[in-house]
C-alpha cells in the first residue's frame, strides 16, 4: 500500500502539493489572511456581486421565508418554489423551454454528461475542457474523442468519422476556457455540429455576465444553435449553484438519469433566491455598468502590462512554465501583499504552470497598478 506521507513528499518534491489557507474576511477585491490585508486576484466574483447589498438582502429574506435547507433530493421531497422560479427565469434568458438547477458547477457537468450519454454514444471534447466535463465523459461509458484546443479541422474529421453513428454524438466545449481565458471558436463549432447533426454542450461558467449578460452564445447570436447551455452561479453571479438550460425532453431525461441530480439534496432555497436576484442585476442597467467597469479594468491591466494580445475574458494567465518557479513567484507576490494563485499540473498540462490573474469590477486602479508593477519588475 502506498504510504500517504510518502505520496505527499513526492508531490512536494515536484512542486505539486496544494495547501489551503484561511481567509478571515468576505471574498472581495481585498481580503484578510492571518491578520494581514491583501489585494485579491484569485476570485471568480467577476462583477463583485458576492458583496452586493441587494444579493445579500435577498439571501437574508430567502432564509427567513424558506429556511436553511431543502430537506432532500427534489425527487424525494419536491421542488421548492425558489428552485422552480430560478429555473423558469434561466430557461427564458437562455431561450430554452426548460432548465435544471444543481448544487454546484461540478455536479452539473458530471451529472449532465454522464446522464445523457451511455456506452453506445460518442463525446468529442476540446482538449482544454474543464476537469468536471472530462470526468462526466469518463463516467458515462461513452466513446471519448479529444480534439486539440479550438482545432476545428480535427473536430470536423472526428464528426465525419461518426456521421453515421447510431447513438448520440455530443460535442463539448467551454465558452471561456477557465485556465487560458480565451474563447471557443463557437461560430465554427456550431456550423460543424449542424452540418453533422450532432448535439452541442457549451459550458458558459466563465462567460455568464462577462461576455454579455448570459454568455458567449448569446453574445454571438447562437443561443438557438446550442442544445445544452451549462453554467454556474458562483462566478459572475456571486452566489453558488449550477444549471443546465435545454429543451424539455432533455431536461426530463436529467431527472431520470443524472445521478448527481437524483441523489443530491437540492440547493438551499435561499441560495436560489439570491442567485435570481444576482441574475436580475446582471440583466439590469446596473449589470451593464458593472460589466463596463470590469472590461475597463481588464483593458487597463492589459495596457499596464504592455500586452500585445488583448484579453478575451477576465482570466489573464501569466505563463511561467515550471511549477517550482510559479510557486516561487506566487509566494513573492504574497509577500508584497498581493494574492495570485499558481496553477500547476494536473489543472494544466505539465510544464505550462502559470499565475492565473482574475480581474473584477470591484478592483480599483491602484490594485491593478500594484500587480502590474510587481509582475513587470520580476
Amino acid at each position: 500500500m502506498l504510504d500517504p506521507a510518502e505520496e505527499l513528499k513526492e508531490l512536494e518534491r515536484l512542486s505539486l502539493r496544494r495547501r489551503m489557507y484561511e481567509v478571515e474576511s468576505p471574498q472581495a477585491a481585498e481580503i484578510v489572511v492571518e491578520g494581514k490585508r491583501y489585494i485579491n486576484f484569485s476570485s471568480n466574483d467577476y462583477l463583485g456581486l458576492a458583496q452586493h447589498p441587494e444579493v445579500i438582502e435577498a439571501f437574508r429574506q430567502g432564509l427567513s421565508k424558506w429556511g436553511a435547507g431543502s430537506g432532500a433530493s427534489r425527487l424525494i421531497s419536491g421542488s421548492l418554489s425558489p428552485h422552480l422560479q430560478l429555473e423558469q427565469r434561466l430557461a427564458a434568458w437562455k431561450g430554452k423551454s426548460a432548465c435544471r438547477v444543481f448544487a454546484n458547477g461540478y455536479s452539473t457537468s458530471l451529472g449532465v454528461v454522464s446522464g445523457l450519454l451511455g456506452k453506445d454514444d460518442v463525446v468529442i471534447l476540446d482538449k482544454l475542457s474543464h476537469a468536471s466535463l472530462i470526468d462526466g465523459a469518463k463516467l458515462s461509458g461513452a466513446t471519448i474523442r479529444i480534439f486539440p484546443h479550438n482545432h476545428v479541422g480535427k473536430l470536423q474529421s472526428l464528426l465525419e468519422k461518426y456521421k453515421s453513428h447510431s447513438g448520440r454524438v455530443l460535442v463539448v466545449t467551454e465558452a471561456v476556457f477557465s485556465m487560458d481565458g480565451d474563447l471557443a471558436a463557437l461560430r465554427e463549432i456550431v456550423r460543424l455540429k449542424e452540418e453533422y447533426n450532432a448535439l452541442l454542450l457549451v459550458d458558459e461558467a466563465h462567460a455568464l455576465g462577462v461576455r454579455g449578460t448570459m454568455g458567449l452564445a448569446q453574445e454571438l447570436g447562437l443561443s438557438g444553435s446550442v442544445d445544452l447551455h451549462m453554467g454556474t452561479l458562483g462566478k459572475a453571479a456571486g452566489v453558488a449553484g449550477g444549471y443546465l438550460a435545454c429543451e424539455e425532453e432533455l431536461a426530463e431525461l436529467i431527472i431520470h438519469k443524472s445521478r448527481s441530480f437524483i441523489y443530491s439534496t437540492a440547493p438551499p432555497p435561499a441560495q436560489c433566491v439570491a442567485a435570481l436576484k444576482a441574475l436580475e442585476i446582471i440583466h439590469a442597467e446596473e449589470g451593464t455598468q458593472l460589466r463596463n467597469r470590469l472590461w475597463g479594468n481588464i483593458q487597463l491591466f492589459a495596457k499596464l502590462m504592455q500586452m500585445e494580445v488583448w484579453p478575451e475574458s477576465a482570466i489573464i494567465p501569466i505563463s511561467i512554465g515550471e511549477s517550482k518557479r510559479a510557486l516561487e513567484m506566487s509566494s513573492a507576490l504574497r509577500e508584497q501583499g498581493v494574492i495570485v494563485p499558481a496553477v500547476r499540473y494536473p489543472t494544466v498540462p505539465r510544464n505550462t504552470a502559470r499565475l492565473r490573474v482574475t480581474i473584477s469590477a470591484a478592483h480599483r486602479r491602484e490594485h491593478l497598478e500594484a500587480l502590474a508593477k510587481l509582475l513587470l519588475d520580476r
